[in-house]
């Protein structure tokens, strides 16, 4: 009997992965800088890197609206057929909740920040509008609210590079290589 051919995965656009791999890039520097400033461990470098911290934030906000507008009207390369519907269902729903947090925890530190309320200038360029009045035991609230979104973000990339690997470095089935063209 003849052995099926197999086939490379599609890969996804060259705009799609560019809007990966720069919303990843920056995650990937929010991330350790985040947990820095929020541990008072900048030293002299404190001021410079809450603000950015977050710069990246509000531009990841724009990025990541552009990033799920551009998903809904591409449509993904399909997973090939030997992916098994609980690494399809795993797959979906850990990018559906990057999506949700990438929106959710950049507005939820602007926010807290606006609260607190603390002016910052986009990568020193113009001042960032405060879109939340002065309330210093909200912006308290949300900086914890802050903290917790981004354990959940770092169990669900962790989880996402995981997969990624998996088919990289186990499976090699080229499911990786989508994302790299």
């Amino acid at each position: 009997m003849a052995q099926a051919l197999h086939h490379p995965p599609q890969s996804y656009s060259f705009t799609a992965r560019t809007l990966h791999w720069t919303i990843a890039a920056i995650v990937l520097v929010m991330i350790p800088v985040g947990i820095v400033i929020a541990n008072n461990l900048g030293g002299p470098l404190q001021t410079p890197l809450y603000n950015l911290h977050r710069s990246f934030g509000i531009l990841l906000i724009p990025l990541v609206i552009w990033r799920i507008v551009y998903r809904l009207t591409h449509t993904p390369p399909p997973l090939p057929d030997h992916v098994p519907a609980i690494q399809r269902l795993a797959a979906e729903s850990t990018h559906g909740l990057l999506y949700v947090l990438l929106i959710v925890q950049p507005l939820v530190g602007w926010i807290a920040t606006s609260a607190y309320p603390a002016q910052f200038w986009f990568f020193g360029l113009f001042p960032v509008p405060l879109i939340w009045p002065e309330n210093r035991d909200f912006s308290n609230l949300m900086f914890g609210v802050h903290l917790w979104l981004g354990l959940a973000m770092a169990a669900l990339l962790c989880a996402h590079i995981g997969g990624a690997l998996y088919h990289l470095l186990i499976r090699k089935d080229g499911v990786f290589q989508r994302m790299t063209g």
